[in-house]
C-alpha cells in the first residue's frame, strides 16, 4: 500500500545512501618547517643569523629567540646587554616555564671582566633549569645552532665517546694517562716488560731504555704509577690534599 511505502522509504538511514561516502578527515600542514631554525623577530639584524647556512631558518611567532627542535630552544644573550639590563634574561626565562624540555642560553662573551657574570648565569642556570653556551664569536653561537638543529633526532650513540673493551685499549688508556705519553710510548712499554705490573715495579733507568722514552717521559710515568691514589680533604682549608 501507500502507506506501507512511505513508511520504508522513511526508515532508510541516510548514510547507507548509495554514491554517498564520507570525506576522510586531512591533517592540516604545519605552519612551520620542520627541518628549519624558528627565529623570533627579535632576532632580526643579530649577525649570528648569518652564519647560520647549513640548516635552514624562518622567522615566526615564538616566546624563544630560537626553536631548535619539538623540545629544544634557546634563548640569545650578549653579556654586554646583560650588563646594563640584568633582569632581562630572567623575564624570558619565566616566559619559558614549561614549554621546553631543553632550554639554551646562547651566551656572547662580548666583555672583558666576564667572570662574575658568567658565575651569575651558572647559579640562574641551576635553579631554572636551563643550560649555558658561551661563545666568543658570531661564527661559534652560528654553529652551535645548527649543530642542535642537526643532532635534532640522532641517538646518543653519535656523540658518546667510545668506550674501550679490549684488555689491549684499556692498557693503553690507562698507561697514556700522564701527559705526553702516547699510545706508540705504551705499546713499547708493554712489550719490553710484558705486563703493565713489571712496568709499574721498573725502575727509572729500566724505563728509560725503551725506545722513544725520554728523561721527561719516564720521570712522568714513574711519578704517577708512585703517587698514592687515595685523597683527602683538610678540614679548614677545604682543598684536596695527598696522604
Amino acid at each position: 500500500s501507500a502507506s506501507t511505502k512511505q513508511q520504508t522509504s522513511t526508515s532508510v538511514p541516510a548514510a547507507t545512501t548509495p554514491g554517498v561516502q564520507q570525506p576522510k578527515p586531512q591533517a592540516l600542514p604545519s605552519r612551520f618547517s620542520a627541518s628549519s631554525i624558528i627565529v623570533s623577530p627579535r632576532q632580526k639584524g643579530n649577525p649570528i643569523l648569518n652564519n647560520v647556512k647549513s640548516v635552514a631558518w624562518e622567522y615566526g611567532d615564538i616566546p624563544a629567540d630560537y626553536v631548535l627542535g619539538a623540545t629544544t630552544c634557546a634563548l640569545f644573550l650578549s653579556l654586554k646587554y646583560h650588563r646594563l639590563h640584568p633582569s632581562y634574561i630572567y623575564s624570558r626565562i619565566r616566559d619559558l616555564q614549561g614549554k621546553y624540555d631543553l632550554r639554551i642560553i646562547l651566551t656572547m662573551v662580548d666583555i672583558d671582566n666576564h667572570e662574575e657574570s658568567i658565575k651569575e648565569l651558572s647559579k640562574t642556570s641551576l635553579v631554572n633549569n636551563v643550560t649555558i653556551i658561551l661563545c666568543w664569536s658570531s661564527q661559534e653561537a652560528g654553529r652551535y645552532l645548527e649543530l642542535f638543529k642537526t643532532y635534532e633526532h640522532a641517538s646518543p650513540s653519535s656523540i658518546r665517546a667510545h668506550q674501550s673493551t679490549s684488555y689491549a685499549d684499556k692498557m693503553v688508556e690507562f698507561i697514556t694517562v700522564p701527559r705526553s705519553i702516547n699510545k706508540t710510548d705504551a705499546l713499547g712499554l708493554v712489550s719490553n716488560f710484558g705486563s703493565i705490573r713489571t712496568a709499574i715495579n721498573a725502575r727509572p733507568e729500566e724505563v728509560a731504555l725503551v725506545a722513544g722514552w725520554g728523561e721527561k717521559k719516564v720521570h712522568r710515568w714513574c711519578n704517577s704509577v708512585r703517587e698514592p691514589f687515595r685523597v683527602k680533604k683538610t678540614a679548614k682549608r677545604g682543598v684536596l690534599t695527598r696522604e
